[in-house]
């Protein structure tokens, strides 16, 4: 393993940002893939067809409580690079099983009865490709997050290096909407078979992204890494700040999601002209999150929790304006104020943790399965309660959680910080 201070980062900088990249365009898509698989594969599933559209999502992110540990371990004992191909190797053969669910819908379908409703057995299927990617993309994440924090490139700091490669996730996400809604779909999302050469085309892509990384200069920071076989005296969910910081992740990553695919279904729920710009909505809210992300990898003298406090508070303005006014519109503000949220967080969540830095940031993955829950509970309220409009209630108050971490829970004990 190699000193941060007898390295030159830059090139490694450039290279997470763009795994980041990587890592946001396969979330976002596979999130914007609920309504077109919903029209697809639930229309005989009567009245719950919200939670099991949802199920998509939630797939996804429960992988990251799943996966965050064993990443920690393929740091330790195979260093960030190795760590990155296995990853990338496994997400190659996560979007074959996408590619089975999608070959047995269109050449032999087969369906299952299950509460009054019929499910075809590919989406089951593509349920488990969303969670086997997601556990690709969690591994990737113990390795990228505590590099940008950490690696030294001259004239940045932590959470600016954080918000640039939230930049690079973000333009993906912005990308994401557009790219399923248009590329592949061609505005038909009803087609099943459109996704046939698509998973293909993504896992030669990504093979190819295994080699290329495979041949690099990647050290492993050895001073955020503990070696393997190493023992740390302490548990890492003895540290305040960590424990409460995998909460607000918790939180913060399941209203990121639920704003940016659950906008959809509510503006087609609210129909006319919210219906038709439903998928524009999303691809402006990634968009904002986008804007905010470049705007915060410049800002180098505002400081996490101040960035944190501000983004909370109008987050929680713009939802409750939202609600008041039936208006989803609102919502796409939120995604801008959402942009600086996880490098903040992130970022005081393994303020001066040493070597348990790599530690801190594969549990902080297990928050992240907010992602998957927060926008199922708010799929199965709007089955509950017949609409999606006072859902949204669940997402300000999470919201709340992360105006109370950014103003309390981040600040660490004096025996939390380690050297």
């Amino acid at each position: 393993m190699t000193n941060k201070a007898q390295v030159n980062y830059t090139g490694p900088f450039i290279i997470m940002v763009i795994l980041f990249f990587f890592v946001g365009f396969f979330t976002n898509i596979n999130q914007q893939f609920q309504e077109p698989l919903k029209e697809a594969l639930l229309a005989d599933a009567g009245n719950i067809q919200n939670t099991l559209m949802t199920l998509i999502t939630f797939s996804w992110f429960l992988a990251y409580p799943a996966f965050g540990g064993v990443g920690s371990k393929w740091v330790s004992k195979f260093g960030y690079k190795g760590t990155l191909v296995r990853a990338l190797f496994f997400m190659v053969g996560g979007l074959m099983v996408f590619e089975a669910s999608v070959l047995l819908q269109v050449y032999a379908p087969v369906s299952i009865s299950m509460a009054g409703a019929s499910v075809p057995v590919a989406f089951f299927i593509f349920i488990l490709g969303s969670f086997l990617v997601g556990g690709a993309v969690t591994v990737m994440q113990v390795v990228i997050n505590p590099f940008l924090v950490n690696c030294e490139v001259k004239g940045t700091s932590d959470v600016q290096r954080q918000s640039i490669g939230g930049a690079g996730n973000s333009l993906a996400t912005t990308i994401g909407p557009l790219f399923v809604a248009y590329v592949i779909f061609g505005g038909q999302k009803g087609q099943i078979d459109n996704l046939v050469l698509p998973f293909i085309l993504l896992a030669i892509v990504i093979f190819a992204l295994a080699m290329i990384v495979n041949r690099l200069n990647l050290p492993t920071i050895a001073a955020a890494v503990n070696q393997e076989g190493e023992k740390l005296p302490r548990s890492i969910w003895s540290f305040r700040h960590v424990t409460l910081g995998v909460i607000a992740i918790f939180f913060y990553v399941g209203v990121e999601v639920a704003v940016g695919t659950n906008i959809v279904s509510y503006a087609k729920e609210i129909g006319g002209n919210f219906a038709e710009k439903a998928s524009l909505m999303a691809s402006l809210y990634w968009g904002g999150m986008l804007v905010g992300r470049l705007i915060g990898s410049v800002i180098s003298n505002v400081s996490a929790k101040m960035q944190l406090l501000v983004t909370s508070v109008a987050a929680i303005a713009l939802l409750v304006a939202g609600m008041a006014f039936n208006n989803p519109w609102l919502f796409i503000g939120v995604g801008l104020c959402h942009s600086v949220m996880w490098p903040a967080i992130f970022s005081l969540a393994v303020f001066k943790m040493g070597k348990y830095t790599s530690l801190a940031s594969s549990v902080l993955m297990i928050g992240v399965v907010g992602g998957g829950v927060l926008p199922l509970v708010q799929g199965g309220l709007a089955d509950l309660m017949g609409s999606w409009e006072w859902t949204w209630v669940l997402v300000a108050v999470s919201e709340i959680y992360l105006l109370y971490y950014a103003v309390a829970g981040a600040k660490p004990k004096a025996s939390d910080i380690q050297e």
